[in-house]
């Protein structure tokens, strides 16, 4: 059984070192450990602060507020299972397919989130603001670095895959960061084509087959299939809209 740690441990991994040096005159005194308490509590609000800021996760509706009854498909308790985020323990890739509007962003929105406050590194990006800045690159030594800093995140998501066609260095540089972090971190996906129709993505490129086959090696892939949650609440606006006109309303 694991022993539960002192306070002169908690000190330790603060690096209190001060308050270290002088344990022997401080231990007996009642305010050492909500000092040190109060110590833990705001690095780790500072880490939340910095990681969220980093994580560049954007504005998204909580899971509670998601409408799983829109979908015609949606495997809800396959990513209910995701969110104990045991995928980012065994480095497993996760892939949201579904055409515009169903809701793949937010969700990956939401476990990246969730993987936040679980005290994980986080970077959100789409797929043409990531394969742009690093296809912009000039020097090999920015691009290496640059790679570096998508490479390390403990999760990293691509998000819009298939709303742009790229060129073959596009997926070249794609195919390199995935193979960085391949079987070493978790990558979350969305993309509105099957993977059939990549080719059309990055057309010509040849390392796509490659691509698709690391992504998807121990990956969880979750399929949305329904219509658009913006066209279906256009409509539904339209239609108040339509009705109040009818009552005579302004």
């Amino acid at each position: 059984m694991k022993t539960p740690d002192t306070w002169q441990d908690r000190a330790g991994r603060l690096r209190l070192h001060g308050l270290i040096a002088h344990w022997e005159d401080a231990a007996p005194a009642d305010w050492v450990g909500t000092l040190i308490e109060w110590e833990e509590q705001e690095r780790a609000r500072r880490s939340l602060e910095r990681r969220l800021l980093d994580a560049r996760i954007g504005r998204f509706k909580p899971l509670a507020d998601f409408d799983w009854g829109g979908p015609k498909r949606a495997d809800r308790g396959a990513f209910e299972a995701l969110m104990g985020l045991q995928f980012l323990k065994d480095a497993t890739n996760v892939v949201l397919v579904g055409p515009n509007g169903v809701g793949k962003s937010t969700l990956a929105r939401i476990l990246a989130h969730t993987a936040l406050l679980a005290g994980h590194t986080v970077r959100f990006a789409t797929a043409g603001q990531l394969l742009g800045e690093l296809a912009a690159l000039d020097s090999d030594s920015a691009l290496r670095r640059r790679l570096r800093h998508y490479a390390a995140p403990d999760l990293l998501v691509i998000d819009e895959v298939g709303y742009l066609s790229y060129s073959n260095r596009h997926a070249d540089l794609l195919f390199e960061l995935i193979t960085r972090r391949y079987e070493q971190k978790s990558t979350i996906v969305t993309t509105n084509k099957p993977f059939s129709e990549w080719k059309d993505v990055f057309p010509n490129a040849a390392c796509v087959v490659s691509l698709v086959d690391r992504l998807v090696h121990n990956a969880e892939i979750i399929a949305i299939e329904g219509e658009s949650y913006r066209l279906k609440e256009a409509r539904e606006r339209s239609e108040e809209r339509a009705k109040e006109r009818r009552r005579g309303k302004p």
